[in-house]
């Protein structure tokens, strides 16, 4: 087969996987793990020939005409240059992980069948938007991962938090969606081509006319995919979905194909210095702020989640910085570890029965019941903390290098004030990264008071798909020189200066964080305020779908007050509370456009209940009465019918001749 061959059928064997999921759900229900696991499997195996076959080396370009469209045709068209194909093949390997994975955490659940098949679908539509050449095309992939994440996010539909989750992530990413789409068309109007290769040749040659406006329309939609800076609030209530679509979700698909999408059209957005300049304040917003929340949150995978808007807040900033081969480095080196940190996280939550940080601070000896998500869940925390030789050291240093290059007008195109900008926003997330980092890891596996439940071993297939993610998030980040060629050819290795003073930092966010744990451990003497009672069942749907029902733990009734041992709350002081509330973004939301809305929905009801109702009740009240008083005349008396009429005649003729008399007077 053909390279082209190839890469059609790795987005085609996702959809077919999820079609016939959904058709044999109910009639054979035993296909239906197989068919979550083989089609993405196969992707995966034939994305990894389709990078081998393109090697790095020149873009590969097919296509053929969609359907007629007029002056700016649509193309069914494949672009297939180096990040294509590695951003394709990480989507592979967390797509596949996951399905593996949600085999055994859902084994129990009733909607095994539509999940599985959603989220086939969720990956094939990353899919075409990773490998499309079309950008209407690939907005047909970015509006079905929109929809996909509506449904999966309210799995469990039956807690009021999934329902409000599931509606929000939706609304928020289709608020960003109309200028994105705004936007589309203004750059196929000034190119005169949807092809992506179009578009960037028509950028070379100057012949976009509005590049700021485009610019700035796109960034909105990207910014409300890949929860950035101001709209990322719907990412952390989307925890409420179970915990292997956040894994998905945050890893491989949604988030990550806005910083995908800049990537790939990032001329367009370096032809404007205030676009560039925006990305990079809108970085460094979310980069700062999305630190100081994670280390204030409770729910340990909305710690995580805030640390996904963090490191998309690094990608951005290597975009802002011109340097889209550190973005996708990062992209890459995340999507590794933050899809383990996520599916060691179920398993923590599964044996622990809480999403609370707080109470599994009190259990005694969680780490030594589940030794696999401990040591692995360790190793992601180390990448993510940037500290080396760990995947997340590499790509976040070449991020900092690209900001420096910037900063010091080292050839790049972006403004230097972009470079600063994101260079001192990034070293201060490094720090905060590192702090929130060392701070879930103690509150989980070196919590003091009541002995943890044993509920056994989890099964093979979760703790396996662990280890086959700690791989990369160990070692991914050594192999940068040999993937070089992938990366627009030039290299991503650390400088001595970023290396030194990111990993110190790192190291210090770090050190200060286990000092205040160890002692606020003394002052608080680590008194057990609750038990953890042992949860009767090991269903882990149903554990988490109550933990998100309650935001508490899901099986006995443990405290749910604060750990006075909490590190973040010494930390952070005054702030903590802000900090816990997103900075109250939401309010600000609901009280600058819901209640807006809410009272102008709630004035047009009043005017369509009293005042337009009311002539129409008028109107047929009216009608009525006149009705009643015909019907009253009608007595079927002739003689009263005929003194009607002759009194009607007589009153005409009066009036006539008094008409006549006026008439003949003037």
């Amino acid at each position: 087969m053909t390279t082209t061959t190839l890469a059609v059928l790795v987005p085609l064997l996702p959809f077919l996987g999820a079609v016939a999921g959904l058709a044999l759900g109910r009639t054979a229900p035993g296909f239906v793990r197989p068919l979550a696991v083989l089609p993405t499997a196969a992707a995966l195996v034939l994305a990894v020939l389709v990078a081998v076959r393109q090697g790095g080396g020149r873009a590969i370009d097919a296509s053929t005409q969609l359907t007629p469209t007029g002056s700016v045709p649509i193309d069914l068209a494949l672009h297939l240059d180096g990040f294509a194909v590695l951003t394709a093949v990480l989507v592979g390997v967390v797509a596949s992980c996951v399905q593996l994975y949600s085999t055994a955490y859902l084994r129990e659940d009733p909607r095994y069948a539509s999940y599985a098949a959603l989220v086939s679908l969720f990956t094939s539509a990353m899919l075409l938007v990773v490998y499309s050449g079309d950008l209407m095309v690939l907005l047909v992939g970015w509006e079905i991962m929109g929809i996909c994440s509506y449904f999966l996010v309210g799995h469990y539909w039956e807690t009021p938090e999934a329902r409000a989750a599931s509606l929000k992530a939706f609304l928020v990413t289709k608020l960003g969606d109309v200028p994105f789409l705004i936007g589309l068309f203004a750059l196929a109007a000034d190119a005169g081509t949807f092809r992506i290769t179009g578009v960037l040749g028509a950028v070379a040659a100057g012949g976009i006319e509005h590049p700021t406006l485009i610019a700035l329309l796109l960034l909105a939609g990207v910014a409300g995919k890949s929860a950035q800076f101001p709209l990322h609030t719907w990412l952390p209530d989307a925890m409420a979905g179970p915990t292997p679509v956040s894994a998905l979700i945050h890893a491989a698909t949604m988030v990550a194909a806005g910083i995908y999408f800049v990537a790939r059209l990032l001329p367009v957005f370096a032809a404007s210095a205030a676009a560039m300049t925006v990305l990079a304040v809108m970085a460094a917003v979310t980069m700062v702020g999305s630190g100081l929340a994670a280390l204030a949150q409770d729910d340990i995978k909305r710690v995580l989640a805030y640390s996904t808007i963090g490191q998309l807040g690094y990608m951005s900033g290597a975009l802002a910085a011109g340097d889209r081969g550190a973005a996708v480095f990062h992209l890459l080196s995340h999507g590794a570890f933050k899809a383990l940190l996520f599916l060691a996280a179920g398993v923590i939550i599964h044996a622990a029965g809480t999403n609370s940080l707080a109470a599994m601070s009190r259990m005694r000896g969680l780490a030594g019941r589940i030794p696999d998500a401990y040591w692995t869940m360790t190793i992601a925390l180390l990448a993510l903390a940037a500290i080396p030789p760990f995947a997340g050291f590499f790509s976040k240093e070449a991020v900092l290098v690209a900001a420096e290059h910037t900063a010091l007008g080292d050839g790049s195109t972006a403004p230097a004030a972009a470079g600063w900008v994101v260079l001192v926003s990034g070293l201060l997330t490094a720090l905060l990264t590192a702090a929130y980092a060392t701070r879930l890891w103690l509150l989980v596996f070196r919590g003091r008071g009541t002995e943890a439940p044993d509920h056994g071993r989890q099964p093979l297939v979760m703790n396996a798909v662990l280890w086959v993610l700690a791989l990369p998030s160990l070692a991914f980040g050594l192999s940068v020189g040999v993937l070089g060629d992938w990366f627009d050819g030039h290299a991503l290795t650390p400088t001595v200066t970023t290396a030194v003073l990111g990993t110190g930092i790192a190291l210090v966010g770090g050190l200060v964080t286990y000092a205040t744990w160890r002692h606020t451990t003394a002052m608080a003497g680590r008194t057990p305020i609750g038990a953890v009672a042992a949860h009767p069942q090991a269903d882990p749907a149903v554990s988490e779908a109550e933990a998100i029902a309650t935001h508490t733990p899901a099986y006995g009734d443990p405290a749910s007050a604060p750990d006075p041992a909490d590190p973040g709350r010494l930390l952070l002081g005054p702030l903590h509370r802000h900090a816990a509330a997103g900075f109250h973004l939401d309010a600000v939301y609901s009280a600058l456009f819901v209640r807006p809305v809410r009272a102008a929905a709630s004035l047009v009801t009043f005017l369509d209940r009293e005042v337009v109702e009311t002539y129409v009740r008028a109107a047929g009240g009216g009608t009525n009465l006149l009705g009643r008083a015909v019907r009253r005349a009608q007595t079927g008396n002739l003689q009263t019918y005929l003194s009607a009429l002759l009194a009607g005649s007589v009153v005409l003729a009066i009036a006539a001749v008094a008409l006549a008399n006026v008439n003949a007077g003037s």
